[in-house]
């Protein structure tokens, strides 16, 4: 359960700002889903063999993590609207030189750019809800959320029609414009902030919080968070990169089917995406959303070992249904913050630790499953990502705050 904070109209002294949130939630996974489905018409240009298509799906978890492990302490610096229209010009620019790239490098080159930038908006979306609708956090939060998963889901259903019809550098250069759309609402922030500090409160003026900056990872809540956020997107990598070649191998699935499954598995993940970070803000136990979420990743997990053949699209379901903990994590980095400083800090140690252990997810099974010739470790490990929800969700029962742990430190050190 958040602070309470004095509840105004939605658009009351903050309508850019809300445009703008919702315009770059839009943008977060643009870069990730847009090559796919156009590979092979991109290969008629720029040769991507399994090794250059391998390199690619890497970049996504390490700049998400590279941008969590740095974002934060840039974000001091430089102020989070600053930040954000300096990462906004990033993605622009690496949308535009993966489009007009005439060899791998340019295209590599690009695809890390935009992908940076996306990171960081990833990190710093959180704090803005946190200091533009504090009396919304819920709301907003799902709101964007599911803007994200709309972003997810955009790229790859246009990328195929817009590459046949006008040609593949097309269907990415797309994306530069829609980023660049998101842009003016945030230089129109920052001129109506010109008279105000730009940058979060100093140390000095949060006397409270002062220990934040730099130490996050000595706060117990952080920790917690951090774990709970691994999982999930352990969780949801591991799904997105494996779930149609076990269902084609073990379900006796066609690649078609397999495909659609994958689709429908992503959709599922649109309605929790609007539902869980209203329901998380609200709740005083919000632990009990990613013991939930972590029951049925479990079912999934446990359906697709024990009669994979069975029903295919229930386990399907019960995995997908299970994709409730992201958003509910995503809540959590301002529910468990009080001011926007803890927040762009939580943000960035959550998702900096969680996206790198995601990356880990894919090649873990794919490793387990060359050396062992089975699926069975890769359900192991989906269950061991279960206990460790349930685990997170136990320890996040009651509500606790991060700046609350960091003052407790200074006290007993001083």
């Amino acid at each position: 359960m958040v602070p309470s904070a004095p509840a105004l109209p939605l658009w009351a002294g903050r309508s850019l700002a809300l445009i703008g949130i919702c315009l770059v939630a839009f943008n977060l996974r643009t870069a990730v889903t847009a090559i796919s489905p156009i590979a092979d018409s991109i290969s008629q240009d720029i040769p991507l063999g399994n090794l250059e298509l391998s390199l690619i799906g890497m970049v996504p978890p390490i700049a998400f993590a590279l941008a969590g492990i740095f974002g934060a302490s840039l974000a001091r610096r430089l102020g989070l609207e600053r930040f954000l229209v300096i990462s906004i010009a990033v993605m622009t620019v690496g949308h535009l030189v993966r489009a007009i790239g005439g060899d791998f490098a340019a295209f590599f080159a690009g695809s890390v750019l935009a992908l940076l930038g996306a990171g960081v908006g990833n990190v710093l979306l959180p704090p803005l809800v946190k200091r533009y609708f504090p009396d919304r956090i819920g709301l907003v939060t799902a709101l964007y959320v599911t803007l994200v998963s709309v972003s997810t889901a955009a790229p790859a259903a246009a990328a195929a029609p817009i590459a046949h019809s006008m040609g593949w550098r097309y269907s990415l250069g797309l994306w530069m414009i829609v980023a660049l759309i998101s842009l003016p609402p945030w230089v129109g922030v920052l001129l109506a902030r010109r008279r105000e500090r730009s940058r979060l409160p100093d140390a000095a003026a949060l006397p409270e919080v002062s220990a934040l900056v730099g130490q996050i990872w000595h706060s117990p809540t952080a920790w917690v968070v951090a774990m709970a956020f691994s999982m999930s997107s352990f969780n949801a990598y591991s799904m997105f990169a494996w779930l149609p070649e076990i269902l084609i191998e073990t379900a006796g699935q066609s690649p078609f089917e397999a495909g659609a499954a994958l689709s429908y598995y992503a959709a599922l993940g649109i309605p929790f995406s609007l539902l869980a970070p209203i329901a998380g803000a609200r709740m005083r136990n919000v632990g009990l959303l990613l013991q939930g979420g972590a029951l049925f990743i479990a079912l999934g997990a446990a359906g697709l070992l024990l009669a994979p053949a069975a029903a295919p699209w229930l386990w399907v379901t019960f995995s997908g249904i299970g994709q409730i903990t992201f958003p509910v994590c995503l809540v959590l980095i301002n529910i468990r913050s009080r001011t926007p400083i803890g927040s762009v800090s939580l943000s960035g140690f959550a998702q900096g630790l969680g996206y790198t252990v995601a990356a880990s997810g894919p090649l873990l099974i794919g490793v387990f499953f060359e050396v062992t010739g089975s699926w069975v470790p890769a359900y192991l490990l989906l269950f061991a990502s279960c206990v460790v929800f349930a685990v997170t969700g136990y320890l996040l029962r009651k509500p606790r705050y991060v700046e609350d742990d960091l003052q407790l430190r200074l006290t007993r050190l001083g």
